[in-house]
C-alpha cells in the first residue's frame, strides 16, 4: 500500500491552509461538464498547477482547477477535472481528488463522467445513475492500493454506491422533471475506446455503460467510509452500435447540448442534500 499521507504531505498542508470552509460535499467533474463550475458562487480557486505532486492534466476539457463554491447555504468543493488512468499516471495519483475530499473533511462525494451506450434502450443525452460497478482489468490494482484483506474493509460495501444518496439524486430528477436511466458503469482503461468485440462483450456481462473513470474513485471513496453516487451522461453509443467513429469531439458536443440538463439536475441535487 502507497503512504498517501506522506507522498501528498506538502501539498495537502498547502491545501488546508488556504481552505475557506470545510466542504459538505465534492464534486468530480467528467469530460465536457466543467463548465458546470461557473454555475455556482466560487469563493475560492486553486489551479493545481500550484499544489506540490499534483499531476497536470492533459485532457481537453478537463481544466485542473479546484473550486470552493456556494449554492444555497452548502458549501461545495468542485474538481473541475479529474486525472485519468490513461494519462500514465498511477491509480494512487488518479484517486488525488477523493483522497482530497476525505482530509477536508467531506463526507459525501458525487462523481460524474461522459460514458459511451451499451444499453440499447439508451441514447446520446440520456443521464444515467450508476448503480453498480464491474471491471475485469483494475481489481488487483484497487486491492492493492486501498488494502481491502479482511471482513471489516468489505463490510463497507454493503452501501455501494450508497442507496440514500443515490434515493436523493432520483428525487432531484423528478422534481425537475429530468430523465434518468439507471444501470452498470464498465470500466476500461483506455486510452483506446472500446472495440466492437469488446462492447459486445461488456453488454453481455451487465454492463449499460462504459467509460475510463469514475470506478477506482468511488470504490475509495467508499473505502473511505463516504457517501458516494456517480452519474453518467452518454454523450455517445459505443462501438458495434454507433455507426460512426467515436471521438472525444463527439463526447465534448454531446455534454454541451446536455449541459443545462446536467446543470438543473446538480443544483437541485444540491438543494436536497
Amino acid at each position: 500500500m502507497v503512504d498517501l499521507d506522506f507522498k501528498y504531505k506538502d501539498l495537502l498542508q498547502k491545501l488546508q491552509k488556504e481552505a475557506p470552509f470545510k466542504p459538505d460535499i465534492s464534486l468530480i467533474l467528467g469530460s465536457g461538464l466543467g463548465d458546470f463550475a461557473d454555475r455556482l458562487e466560487k469563493l475560492k480557486t486553486i489551479s493545481t498547477t500550484s499544489l506540490p505532486g499534483y499531476p497536470p492534466s492533459t485532457i481537453p476539457g478537463h481544466e485542473g482547477k479546484i473550486h470552493f463554491c456556494k449554492y444555497q447555504n452548502k458549501n461545495v468543493l468542485v474538481f473541475q477535472g479529474r486525472i485519468h488512468f490513461y494519462e500514465g499516471y498511477s491509480l494512487n495519483q488518479c484517486i488525488l481528488p477523493v483522497f482530497i475530499t476525505h482530509k477536508l473533511g467531506t463526507k459525501k462525494i458525487f462523481l460524474t463522467n461522459a460514458a459511451g451506450g451499451v444499453n440499447l434502450d439508451f441514447a446520446s443525452g440520456d443521464l444515467m445513475l450508476i448503480t453498480s460497478f464491474n471491471g475485469i482489468n483494475i481489481k488487483k490494482e484497487l486491492t492493492d492500493l486501498i488494502g481491502i484483506t479482511n471482513i471489516n474493509s468489505k463490510i463497507k460495501f454493503h452501501d455501494f454506491p450508497t442507496e440514500s444518496f443515490n434515493n436523493i439524486i432520483k428525487t432531484a430528477a423528478k422534481n425537475k422533471n429530468i430523465s434518468i436511466k439507471e444501470g452498470v458503469y464498465w470500466y476500461n482503461k483506455g486510452p483506446a475506446y472500446e472495440t466492437p468485440a469488446e462492447i459486445e462483450m461488456t453488454g453481455k456481462l451487465g454492463g449499460d455503460a462504459v467509460g475510463m473513470s469514475t470506478y477506482h474513485e468511488a470504490v475509495f471513496a467508499a473505502n473511505l467510509g463516504m457517501e458516494t453516487a456517480s452519474v453518467s451522461l452518454i454523450t455517445n453509443m459505443a462501438a458495434g452500435i454507433s455507426e460512426h467513429k467515436i471521438s472525444h469531439e463527439e463526447v465534448t458536443e454531446t455534454a454541451n447540448l446536455a449541459k443545462v440538463k446536467f446543470e438543473n439536475l446538480v443544483k437541485e441535487i444540491l438543494a436536497l442534500i
